[in-house]
């Protein structure tokens, strides 16, 4: 099994989330996250005055899945969130070693 974490910009969650949930991917964590990568922030002028943005607004999305449908999630993810602009995000994937679902006590791809 294979967790992925991508971190993507925060108007970019519906079309991600009808992605997966088109591939028969159910489930997800979404956390509002601040952060900056390259593009190391950015300025906004408020009320006449400029200052630095320092850290984005961003979503982390964690969705856990068996490991043949990794490179379909990652696919699925990069296609709904792509702008084609500086900060469009990251994918990041780990191995999964056990899961368990608490109600049913099952485990790993049936925990799903």
């Amino acid at each position: 099994m294979k967790l992925i974490t991508a971190i993507i910009k925060p108007f970019k969650l519906d079309a991600v989330r009808d992605a997966l949930t088109e591939m028969g991917l159910h489930g997800m964590t979404v956390t509002e996250v601040k952060g900056y990568g390259r593009q190391k922030g950015h300025t906004e002028i408020y009320r006449g005055a400029e200052y630095a943005v320092n850290f984005l607004p961003k979503l982390k999305l964690e969705v856990a899945v068996a490991s043949d449908q990794a490179d379909a999630s990652i696919e699925a993810i990069v296609e709904a969130a792509k702008t084609g602009q500086i900060g469009d995000g990251k994918i990041f994937v780990s191995s999964v070693e056990k899961t368990v679902r608490i109600r049913t006590g099952e485990t790993d791809v049936d925990a799903l």
